[in-house]
Parts: C-alpha cells; structure tokens; sequence
C-alpha cells in the first residue's frame, strides 16, 4: 500500500495540515499509522479530500459530509440529499438573480433619485422582507 505523510497530503490537496487534523478529529479521515511525529495516509485520501471540497463547496455541513462516507472511507452519498442540495442552490441563484439584476437596474436608472425609482423601492423591500436571504423573515407591519 503506497502512503503519503501529511506534508505529501497537504501539498497535493492544497489544504493545510491544521485542516488535515481538523478533518481527522471529525472523523473524515483517518491516517493509516504514523512515521515519527507524522501521520501517514493511504493515497485514496487524496479523493476522500476532494469529496470533501466538493461537499463544502456545494455548502453541505462537514458532518453532512461524513455522512456520506460508507466505514471504509468509500463514498455512501444519499441521491436525495444531493437533489434536495441542488434545489437550495437554485432557489439561492434565483434570489441572487433577482438581487443582481435590481442592483443593475439602480446603477442605469435615470431618476433623479433612486426612492423615485418604483424598481428599486421594491428591491428595498423584497430586502426588508428578507427575500434575498436564505430563509427570509416576515414583515413587521
């Protein structure tokens, strides 16, 4: 089996070793044994990691993450999970359309004043609902 020290990992998945060990005290990863004060892993982490990146990046909790680790360290990722992640970004781009989209109209706008613009008194008040939020919050009027 051919190993990797933590140095060997951090270089090769640009993540630091602080990140390394962080990741190891969750439980996402575990090193194969030790070589002097050094970790070693098995060179599958390299993949175990850029699941973890993907994950991240897709904005899954690190231990949502884990969760979809099978006890071998192989991938167990919920169909599901992915398809109910995918639907939260596409409302998020949908909100961050419309947010992008108002903030153009106000830049180009020719009223005198922007609270005369009908367009972006609206934008003021989608965002005072909270409607450019994750989950937004009711109105207090």
């Amino acid at each position: 089996m051919q190993t990797l020290d933590i140095g060997e990992v951090a270089r090769r998945s640009r993540m630091s070793p602080a990140t390394l060990r962080y990741y190891e005290e969750k439980g996402l990863i575990r090193p194969v044994g030790r070589h002097g004060l050094r970790r070693v892993f098995a060179v599958p982490v390299l993949e175990q990691l850029a699941l973890i990146a993907l994950g991240r990046a897709a904005g899954f909790s690190l231990d949502e993450i884990a969760r979809m680790f099978a006890l071998d360290g192989g991938p167990q990722i919920d169909r599901d999970r992915l398809q109910t992640k995918a639907d939260e970004i596409d409302r998020k781009l949908r909100r961050l359309t419309a947010l992008r989209d108002g903030l153009r109209h106000a830049a180009a706008c020719p009223a005198p004043s922007h609270l005369e613009c009908p367009t972006f008194r609206r934008l003021m008040h989608a965002a005072e609902l909270g409607l450019f939020e994750e989950k937004p919050r009711r109105s207090h009027r």
